[in-house]
């Protein structure tokens, strides 16, 4: 996939071409909120379309897990957003948009984090890196800061 950017004050154009797919992350609209890889986008679509109804995503942390806190990830109804969740809308191309909730604690832990996809039989599912993490755990789904 490439694509043509015109420099901003001259005539000649350059060609971009990502590394890899696994590169190209997505914030929400605003530029702001969990990075996106291009393959954990086209999961979520996918299962945000199987939800049916004004399903959001609740991205947030608890207590618990190997490292001392857990990444939670669920659908969730809309009207169940709370007064004080960070909410961000994410447009990915060729799909319907879709919002993800935090609450504002688990966004102090989980700010800057990219969620990736890997359909691999071994380690495979959603994947979160996480700038935040000091320590996390081989199952990579706990973190500890």
């Amino acid at each position: 996939m490439s694509s043509s950017v015109q420099a901003p004050d001259s005539s000649a154009t350059a060609a971009v071409t990502p590394a890899s797919e696994a590169t190209v992350t997505h914030t929400g609209v605003d530029g702001k909120g969990i990075l996106i890889t291009e393959p954990a986008m086209r999961q979520l679509g996918t299962l945000m379309a199987s939800q049916g109804g004004d399903k959001v995503l609740r991205v947030g942390v608890r207590s618990g897990g190997c490292s001392g806190m857990s990444y939670t990830m669920d659908f969730i109804d809309g009207s169940e957003i709370l007064s004080d969740d960070e909410t961000y809308t994410y447009e990915p191309s060729g799909a319907p948009s879709f919002r993800v909730v935090c609450d504002p604690k688990s966004l102090l832990y989980i700010y800057g984090m990219q969620l990736d996809f890997s359909s691999a039989l071994i380690g495979g599912g959603f994947n979160f890196t996480n700038p935040n993490a000091s320590q996390t755990c081989g199952c990579g789904s706990s973190f500890a800061v």
